[in-house]
């Protein structure tokens, strides 16, 4: 498995500056979030986007994802939604990413069949302009669709290539599922997975990976005897903790720890 980390944990650095982080402490690769308030976004132009790509290339670093804020599920009419996320696509074409993060984002207003049908109409519609740029579709377990066997809920509605899974491990947790049983849901569509550490249920501000009560050994160790051999992406919360530590203090042991479970799982 290779390891990455999200600019989520070092909110508004630029693009340089996150490519050295990963250069010096190990890391194969990066998750760009995809926010106004980041330097890459869909609204920057194509200049910016072929010196990104060019930054990224010189680095050797990979760029993993597009991690945008669509909500596939949310009420409303289809167009914009559909119109957003073409968007995101075209970004991860221009980038050279592999795929681009979308959530659920469904509400208590609506059934869970009524929310299942909209995500699922709106990414099968989209799915076929992924296809013709050549980027994934993932579905993060999130919000309103938080475990495995809801994020499949839509996926086998979809049925199509295009469109994947990305497992938020922390999501998962909350929700009540086993690592086992999100990796049984999952795997046939899993694109890559987060991992993050939290205090407990109550108390969800990052935490070091190995300081909280999340089930990253168990998750390694479930991978690696499925022989799976993606990606790790750290997903640490800094956006929205702004009291919690630095990321860049803590990249060396979260990747120290990450290859030490990896180790003691092969």
């Amino acid at each position: 498995m290779k390891l990455a980390f999200s600019t989520l944990g070092v909110p508004g650095l630029p693009v340089p500056d996150v490519l050295r982080l990963a250069t010096e402490h190990g890391y194969h690769g990066v998750e760009l979030r995809a926010h106004p308030e980041e330097p890459v976004h869909p609204g920057i132009g194509a200049a910016e986007r072929t010196d990104t790509a060019a930054e990224f290339k010189a680095s050797g670093i990979t760029l993993l994802g597009v991690a945008g804020y669509t909500r596939v599920a949310a009420p409303g009419d289809d167009e914009p939604v559909v119109a957003e996320l073409r968007a995101l696509l075209d970004l991860a074409r221009d980038l050279g990413a592999p795929y681009v993060r979308v959530f659920p984002g469904g509400t208590a207003e609506q059934s869970p069949e009524e929310a299942d049908a909209i995500a699922a109409r709106r990414l099968g519609t989209a799915a076929e302009h992924a296809g013709d740029v050549g980027v994934r579709i993932l579905l993060e377990t999130h919000d309103s669709h938080r475990t495995g066997a809801d994020a499949m809920r839509i996926l086998g509605l979809v049925g199509h290539r295009q469109v994947g899974a990305l497992w938020d491990t922390m999501h998962t947790w909350l929700g009540g599922e086993q690592p086992s049983e999100t990796y049984a849901a999952l795997s046939p569509h899993l694109g890559y997975v987060q991992v993050k550490d939290i205090a407990s249920v109550e108390d969800t501000a990052p935490l070091p990976l190995g300081a909280g009560v999340l089930p990253i050994a168990e998750t390694v160790e479930l991978l690696s005897r499925q022989g799976w051999d993606g990606w790790l992406c750290w997903e640490y919360e800094k956006r929205w903790h702004e009291d919690a530590a630095p990321l860049p203090g803590l990249l060396d042991a979260g990747r120290d720890h990450l290859a030490r479970l990896l180790n003691d799982s092969a």
